[in-house]
Parts: structure tokens; C-alpha cells; sequence
């Protein structure tokens, strides 16, 4: 991969630690960037980390000051491959300098081959597809698919989402970013979360009961509805809301659940797809074939590229009833191409078994660290992507978020970046998704940091 250093398989290539930092940026003043970030650029909901990163290579990134830090949330979530990968540097290299953008009505190779691969890797009944630059954006484009297939306008959306936001994208997105703007979108509804580790619907031996939970949220929503449900939007796993897995069977339900009232089922696996939870898509896990797919942030490595995927049938009425979704970006070569070699290194070189097997020794780790410190009240998640929930007691759940991102600086300090989601609708959950090329030698040596974090850490409550 990035290194191009090799493990035993031929033709597998794997990260390693020993990369040699990037030398785009250097002799750099770091306190006037500071100053200049806070003169000059805009707050768009976030707060900016101190440090200004000067560098990326491999599985780290490089602060001004020269730390080194093994990046565990792939940049965005989305840096599948890792940061600078040879073969995608090239990719990138050769359509700007000989086909990078084009006029939205043409088409090219390499729009053509990533739909083709696509196609050959996803179920039937997903088969056409068109690309465009963010998830938000294909999550847009999808709703507005669903409107004018079925001829309806309501939506549906779970509790902890996160979509988008661009209008319809943000107006089934109950996670955050609602406010302050007046009505969004009319015919938004809204199902529970499905939180296993919160939920109060219970069976009387305290497990989750996600299918009570699921039909109370259905009666809520048939009792709101005008009678026009069109589609129902979902994350296989719910990654803002604190990395919530949709919980076995869950999906398939919610699809027949949909087929009874006439809607259409989209699915967004932004951070799931491409091979991030052990298998290609998510969908796949459950064996559930949606009525649309979307993809974003894994699919470009890092660079804005996004799928919306559908079938023929779906196409062929949308078309009759003038849908249009035409951009400025729409169908971009030099993305596409980058996203054609994405999944062609994922397949070559096995990467969804790697994500699948590395996986197990994350969750096997984190696991660890639960049974030695209290303050950790839940780990969940699947394949390369795991959250680790911080409280005060695990009796009361109630989330420590202070403590969480004391635990998180800490981290950060000893060289490990795993994104504390410290916003209080978040819970105070690290979410950990490394790019799916790590080693087996970089995620022991992460987790190694993790748990010296947590150990040096006061208030993290050792067992």
C-alpha cells in the first residue's frame, strides 16, 4: 500500500509505521497559523484542533511541530486506504494532467468502469448508477429519486442519524445540526434509535428488545403520516449518533416494513461500504438489498466522490417523470477514476478479510480495556469500525464527556488520534475507524497507546 512495503502475499501490500514524514510543508510557524485560523477562517460548527497538520502519509498525519500521529478515523472516515497510497497518487496524477472534468452530459472511462465494478460487486437490483461529491449531497439525490418514483413525499429517518446537510438530507437527520433555521423540509418522520446500550425497551431478562422498540416507532410514524410515505433512510451502523449497530434482523424488517406501506428503502453506507466492517457493503452482512444504495467517503479515499446506486426499474420510471440531479460534478472522471482503483485494490489484495480479521483483534483489544477501567461503559461496532462509550458510572450511563476528552488529549499526546464524538447528543464515544490497510503491528501498537491513555488518565475508574 502506501509504503509498499510487502507481506508474504505477492501481491499485497500493507502500512507501515516506518514511513518517512511529508516534506510538502516545512520551517512552518505554527502560532501564526494559530492566529491567522482565528483572524481568517470561518466556524462552520466545529471547533478546529490547536495543532495545524502539515503532513499525511500512511496510516499518520503530521502536525507543524512535527508530532507524528497514528490516525485511527482515516482523516473524515474516509481515507479507506490510508493517506498518499502510491497507486492512487498516480490515479490522481494522470487524469489532471489528461482528463480531470468535463461537461456533465459526457461520459468517460473511468465513469464507466466504476459503475461497471459497482455493479458486479453489489446485488442485482442495484445496477445503474451515477456519481457525484459528497454524501450529503447522493443522500439528497436519493430522497428526491424515492419522491418522484413513488409519487410521495414523506421520509423516514432514525433517531441518531446523521445524512447530510443540504436540505432533504438534513431534514431526516435527527442527530444534529437542526437549529436555527426555521422549518426544514414538511413530511420528515422520525423512528426511534436503535441504542441497544440505552433503549429502554426491554425483555424482562434486560436485553435490548429492538423489535417492540421498531413497531412503537412505526405506529408513531403511521399516526403523524399524512398517508404519503415514500422512503425510509438508514445507516447499518449509526456512526454520529455513537457507532450504534443496527441489530441483527433489524434491517430486513425494516425493509418489509417498508414493502407494507409502499415506500422504498435507501440505504447510506457512507462510512460502511468498500469494505470497512469485514464485508464489501453492509448490506451484504445482513443479506438486505435496498431499493437505493449510497456511497460517499470510502469509495474516494479521501477525495469527494459519491455513488448513488439503483435499479433499472427505478430509472426507467424516474426518467419518465423528468428527475433530474444534474451538477456541475455529476459523472467527474478524475474522482471516478479514483474510486475504479479504490475498489479494484480492495479486492485484489483481499482487503475486506484483512478489515474482517484485524477486526477481531480491535474489538478483542477494546474489550480488554473494558474489563480494566469502569469508565468505559459500552464497545461496539464491527470489523475497522468500533466506538467506545465513555461514563461516569456504568449504572447510571450517564456519559463523561470531560473525562472522554481527557482520555482522548491523552491519546493524541502519546501519538494516537481517535475522534472523541464530545458533543453531548454524541454520548461521549470514541469512534474508531483506521484506514483498513493497517497492520496487524500498527493496531496492537494503537491499542498499546490506548490503554497507557486510559492508565495515565485520572478518573478512568481501574477495576
Amino acid at each position: 500500500m502506501a509504503s509498499g512495503i510487502k507481506t508474504d502475499d505477492p501481491k499485497m501490500t500493507i502500512s507501515s509505521e516506518n514511513e518517512e514524514p511529508p516534506t510538502l510543508y516545512q520551517n512552518i510557524n505554527e502560532r501564526d497559523l494559530q492566529r491567522k485560523t482565528e483572524k481568517y477562517l470561518l466556524n462552520y460548527g466545529t471547533k478546529f484542533n490547536k495543532d495545524v497538520i502539515c503532513g499525511s502519509k500512511g496510516l499518520y498525519v503530521y502536525t507543524a511541530s512535527g508530532h507524528k500521529v497514528l490516525d485511527w478515523t482515516s482523516g473524515q472516515m474516509s481515507c479507506l486506504l490510508g493517506h498518499g497510497h502510491l497507486e492512487i497518487v498516480k490515479v490522481i496524477a494522470d487524469h489532471a494532467a489528461s482528463l480531470d472534468h468535463l461537461f456533465s452530459g459526457m461520459v468517460s472511462p473511468p465513469v464507466i468502469s466504476l459503475a461497471e465494478r459497482l455493479s458486479n460487486i453489489l446485488p442485482p437490483g442495484l445496477d445503474k448508477t451515477f456519481f457525484l461529491s459528497t454524501g450529503g449531497e447522493s443522500n439528497e439525490a436519493a430522497i428526491k429519486m424515492a419522491k418522484t418514483y413513488t409519487g410521495k413525499f414523506e421520509i423516514v429517518g432514525l433517531g441518531g442519524s446523521w445524512h447530510g446537510v443540504t436540505a432533504q438530507a438534513l431534514g431526516t437527520q435527527y442527530h444534529f445540526g437542526r437549529k436555527g433555521q426555521g422549518p426544514l423540509m414538511p413530511g420528515m418522520l422520525m423512528l426511534p434509535a436503535p441504542n441497544a446500550y440505552r433503549s429502554v425497551f426491554r425483555h424482562l431478562d434486560g436485553s435490548y428488545d429492538w423489535e417492540a422498540e421498531l413497531e412503537y416507532g412505526w405506529n408513531m410514524v403511521d399516526m403523524q403520516s399524512c398517508g404519503s410515505l415514500a422512503a425510509c433512510i438508514v445507516e447499518c451502523i449509526q456512526s454520529s449518533a455513537g457507532m450504534h449497530v443496527l441489530p441483527p434482523g433489524y434491517l430486513a424488517r425494516l425493509k418489509m416494513e417498508c414493502e407494507n406501506r409502499g415506500m422504498l428503502l435507501i440505504v447510506d453506507e457512507a462510512q460502511t461500504g468498500v469494505g470497512r466492517c469485514g464485508d464489501i457493503m453492509a448490506i451484504t452482512h445482513e443479506n438486505v438489498v435496498p431499493d437505493i444504495l449510497t456511497l460517499s467517503k470510502t469509495l474516494g479515499n479521501g477525495l469527494p466522490l459519491s455513488a448513488v446506486v439503483t435499479s433499472a426499474e427505478i430509472e426507467h420510471v424516474c426518467v419518465g417523470r423528468d428527475y433530474c440531479f444534474y451538477t456541475t460534478h455529476v459523472n467527474d472522471p478524475l474522482p471516478a477514476a479514483v474510486g475504479d482503483k479504490v475498489l479494484e485494490i480492495v479486492e485484489r489484495d483481499q482487503l475486506v478479510d484483512h478489515a474482517r480479521e484485524l477486526g477481531k483483534i480491535l474489538h478483542e483489544g477494546l474489550y480488554r480495556l473494558k474489563e480494566k477501567y469502569g469508565c468505559i461503559g459500552d464497545v461496539r461496532g464491527r470489523g475497522l469500525m468500533a466506538g467506545v462509550e465513555i461514563v461516569e458510572s456504568r449504572e447510571t450511563k450517564a456519559p463523561a464527556t470531560a473525562l472522554g476528552k481527557a482520555i482522548g488529549d491523552r491519546a493524541y499526546e502519546l501519538g494516537v488520534w481517535a475522534n472523541l464524538s464530545s458533543h453531548p447528543s454524541f454520548g461521549g464515544t470514541f469512534r474508531i475507524a483506521p484506514p483498513i490497510t493497517i497492520s496487524k503491528e500498527e493496531l496492537l501498537r494503537g491499542l498499546e497507546v490506548m490503554e497507557e491513555a486510559f492508565a495515565t488518565t485520572p478518573g478512568t475508574m481501574p477495576l
